[in-house]
């Protein structure tokens, strides 16, 4: 009788870390995996306008940007978070929500556990407070109204059903217009070193 044959549950990155998603260590997370990986994830499962898809990475660059200008008292820790709010994706992929309510648990328990290691790598809490997660899901859904009607298709009445009408947010605020992988990718990181800067400023980052 042959040996059971474990399957394999952990994808090596192009830094050479070798991640876990069972049991995600943030020894294993780089910043450069991850931006390389969001770069080159596409929203709206690559049904968008434009010669180049709109990436997970240019998405964040959104959300922190709308989340900045509605919130301008909060913390860089907290604009880190939002920065991070899919960077699971960078392993297990940007899941449309109708697909994932069939899903169901499982997926959002990896997602969970990967959030956290991602988290814990930069010195954050595991997971943002409730009302940080409602400011930062807030912002979300503002930058999927413009994505879905100036990208994917969307009727602006169409979008208003699924996700309200943003108040004191126009698109000529915000870097919508796809760009190429390496661009976003450079942007994300840019982005992300910033905030650490102000993090190490207020004697937050590690």
């Amino acid at each position: 009788m042959s040996p059971a044959v474990t399957a394999r549950a952990w994808q090596r990155m192009l830094s050479g870390r070798r991640l876990d998603l069972l049991d995600p260590s943030p020894l294993d997370v780089e910043i450069s995996d991850i931006a390389h990986g969001l770069a080159r994830v596409a929203r709206w499962n690559g049904q968008t306008r434009g010669d180049h898809a709109f990436s997970v990475a240019q998405h964040c660059l959104v959300v922190e940007e709308i989340f900045r200008r509605c919130n301008e008292a909060c913390t860089a820790d907290a604009l880190q978070m939002t920065m991070l709010h899919d960077a699971p994706e960078y392993v297990i992929g940007d899941m449309i929500s109708p697909f994932k309510s069939v899903v169901g648990g499982g997926y959002k328990a990896v997602e969970q556990r990967l959030e956290a290691a991602i988290h814990l790598r930069f010195g954050l809490p595991p997971h943002p407070t409730r009302e940080l997660k409602a400011l930062i899901k807030k912002a979300d859904t503002i930058a999927a109204f413009f994505e879905a009607t100036e990208l994917a298709g969307f009727s602006v009445t169409e979008a208003r059903k699924f996700f309200g009408q943003p108040r004191g947010i126009t698109a000529d605020m915000l870097p919508i217009q796809p760009m190429p992988a390496l661009n976003a990718q450079q942007l994300f990181l840019d982005r992300f070193h910033q905030i650490e800067a102000e993090r190490a400023a207020s004697g937050k980052a590690p």
